[in-house]
């Protein structure tokens, strides 16, 4: 069987074959790992993954095939989401003929129930799509302890080495806590997917997409949620004036915000948790969520010991390949900490398995890369935020925003404003970057992804016939220009 390598004098000699019992040894079996297991295998390569034990809730040593995505992360967030966004729909339901009892009833065990049911599913989903493409997969903790050997620690205890050509790490990251008095009592976004019982008073910690969609799950199903965050806005990273829309629009579904203000301890009491913050004040809740980022997962992996470089956070250095400063080493997705989203992982296993197996050397292209917040109503964005597009360009940057009212609102009578914005390069006419807070932003912005990754310009925006009615529309509507910034110059705000 003849097999493509990454040249470095790896090419594959017969006699070279017998020292090895796998072409590809992945440690991790989330998004990224799995993909680069069967695309590797689909290239003729023999791979074999191994994965700890499956659970929703991970540790040091529970994972479960299908990774941080399915099992604890965006697949069960999404559920949640999904329920509980009901109660906006009941409310809007009533101005729509609908009669409704005033005491809708929620069986939060239910809905845990049924979202426990699905991730087992594709947790089985994916040990299929492994076996069907001939991986060899395995139970237990890996750690790296030589270049080409990767041990495995089983169930019972008991230990494998296993000899790989090449070996990829792909075991994610993990939430962190933040170090208070206290911090025991708290918990992250792991435990919140599988409360027992649902919390009456939630207090969270943190301005990230995690700490803002839990925000929106809690309040949907009837909490009372105050999010404490140390900017003056959620969401750092994001386009500063759809920071302020999405703010805008927690407030107005019932969120108390706390910006500029961090926690300081917590304390167990009769009554709960009691909760300080850094100006003193202090508050009772049932629940206390850490959402201040997550820490790749290679505390266990003996990276030191074979020469591995990380930085300081603890994520695998890598060069544009996804290879680390050991030649027989690869790593992919959160582990790496460049852009930690599920379809980046894809991608860059995907790209891996090019390179090392397919003859076709393939950097992952982080490029217009579309992402979303599934906030209650969502944010979504794809390209450069108007501060970014100043900072980096040498052109004018032209924004154009459109403020308006969904359909369904007008009915309903919800004080909620739909936003959609797009910078474009003065010069070339180019669509920078776009972005969108409203109903449906995701499933929209994904087709605005397609159009800026082909350069899309705004007069070619502009020369598409619209669907209507629709929100979609007003990307192909937005005629009027908003404002001109100059190049190295501060963006403004109108919304």
């Amino acid at each position: 069987m003849s097999r493509k390598m990454l040249i470095d004098g790896e090419g594959g000699h017969p006699a070279d074959e017998e020292q090895y019992d796998f072409d590809l040894f992945v440690i991790g079996a989330g998004s990224g790992g799995v993909r680069a297991s069967r695309t590797s295998a689909g290239y003729g390569a023999k791979v074999a993954i191994c994965e700890l034990p499956f659970h929703p809730i991970s540790s040091e040593v529970i994972g479960g095939v299908g990774g941080t995505c399915v099992i604890r992360g965006c697949v069960p967030k999404k559920i949640l989401v999904y329920g509980a966004s009901f109660r906006g729909e009941f409310e809007d339901a009533k101005n729509f003929g609908w009669e409704l009892n005033d005491e809708v009833g929620f069986n939060w065990k239910k809905l845990l129930h049924n979202k426990t049911q699905e991730i087992v599913r594709l947790n089985g989903i994916y040990k299929r799509l492994l076996t069907n493409a001939g991986v060899t997969m395995l139970e237990g903790e890996g750690k790296v302890v030589d270049p080409h050997v990767v041990e495995v620690t089983q169930p019972d205890g008991s230990k494998k080495q296993y000899k790989a050509r090449h070996i990829l790490i792909a075991t994610g990251s993990r939430a962190q806590r933040v170090n208070i008095p206290g911090k025991e009592l708290a918990i992250t976004s792991d435990e919140a997917l599988s409360l027992e019982e649902l919390p009456k008073h939630v207090v969270i910690l943190g301005g990230g997409y995690i700490a803002v969609e839990f925000a929106s799950i809690w309040r949907g199903m009837g909490a009372t949620v105050d999010l404490f965050y140390r900017k003056e806005l959620p969401l750092r990273g994001f386009d500063g004036e759809m920071r302020a829309v999405v703010a805008r629009n927690l407030e107005g579904r019932g969120i108390r915000l706390h910006p500029g203000t961090n926690l300081s301890e917590l304390t167990k009491t009769e009554e709960g948790i009691r909760v300080l913050t850094d100006k003193g004040d202090a508050l009772t809740a049932d629940v206390v969520l850490f959402a201040t980022g997550r820490s790749p997962n290679t505390k266990r992996l003996n990276l030191e010991a074979v020469g591995v470089e990380t930085d300081r956070a603890g994520a695998i250095k890598v060069d544009e390949y996804s290879r680390t400063n050991v030649p027989s080493i690869w790593a992919v997705g959160d582990v790496t900490n460049r852009m930690n989203l599920t379809p980046v992982a894809l991608m860059e296993g995907t790209c891996f398995s090019k390179t090392v197996f397919g003859g076709q050397p393939t950097k992952p292209d982080y490029g217009h890369i579309p992402c979303a917040v599934f906030s209650i109503p969502p944010l979504s964005v794809v390209g450069l935020s108007e501060e970014e597009a100043v900072e980096q360009g040498k052109n004018d940057v032209l924004v154009f925003t459109s403020t308006f009212t969904p359909m369904k609102n007008t009915i309903s009578g919800r004080q909620e404003k739909t936003i959609m914005k797009l910078v474009v390069d003065s010069e070339t006419d180019k669509v920078l970057g776009a972005s969108m807070c409203g109903p449906d932003a995701p499933e929209i912005m994904q087709g605005i992804a397609v159009a800026l990754k082909c350069g899309a310009t705004k007069a070619q925006l502009d020369s598409t016939v619209g669907i209507h009615p629709s929100a979609a529309e007003e990307f192909v509507t937005m005629r009027s220009l908003t404002r001109r910034v100059t190049a190295g110059g501060k963006p403004k705000t109108n919304l």
